[in-house]
């Protein structure tokens, strides 16, 4: 065999060299690490209006940063896969899966979770909505059922067209409006005609 053959283990050890010399990995390596294991990241987020600063490993998602690490559990992991809206909250005014997002994209964001939107004792008008009118059975997507909801509201006062939007320059309130906006988020327990009542109610509008 040739001095010079390449073998295997020679190229990981010269890949590896290589890394250990470039300026990114080396900035990297400056960086605090948890149990030796990936850099930890500082993260501020202003959560339902109070200031939080956290150390997060950059692969965290929005969703275990409110759960494990904020413990709001109100917010549910369902899928996982942002395919049920279940994880549903809402940053900068906007509604996102949770769990579909890291929490370092959201640096210096505003985050509203359920938990943020009313109390025990000063209910929001959608959450009064779906108690009123019986929007939820087992509970599980509730919290992100009415994360959705409010923006959704919004959505339609701010003008903002989806996909049943006839006129893209009159988004009209509608129950089209109402159900293609939330079909993102899955209910099992398919109370679909009293979430849509119960929204319907939330905006003053007439609920059939």
């Amino acid at each position: 065999m040739s001095s010079n053959h390449l073998t295997r283990r020679g190229l990981l050890q010269g890949s590896a060299a290589l890394a250990a010399a470039s300026p990114v990995v080396a900035q990297a390596a400056a960086i605090p690490k948890r149990n030796g294991g990936s850099a930890m990241i500082p993260v501020e987020l202003t959560v339902n209006g109070r200031e939080v600063h956290l150390q997060l490993d950059p692969r965290t998602s929005l969703l275990d940063t409110l759960r494990e690490h904020l413990h709001l559990t109100g917010t549910k992991k369902g899928c996982d896969h942002g395919q049920c809206g279940a994880c549903t909250v809402i940053v900068e005014g906007r509604r996102i899966n949770s769990c579909l997002t890291l929490a370092v994209m959201h640096d210096g964001e505003r985050v509203t979770t359920i938990e943020g939107l009313g109390t025990p004792d000063k209910l929001h008008p959608m959450q009064k909505a779906f108690i009123v009118h019986d929007g939820y059975q087992c509970g599980y997507c509730t919290p992100g059922q009415i994360c959705s909801a409010v923006a959704v509201l919004d959505e339609i006062k701010a003008g903002i067209p989806s996909h049943a939007t006839a006129e893209l320059d009159d988004v009209a309130f509608s129950d089209a409006e109402l159900r293609e906006r939330m079909s993102g988020n899955i209910c099992r327990c398919a109370a679909y005609p009293n979430i849509i009542a119960a929204m319907r109610d939330a905006a003053g509008e007439k609920v059939a």
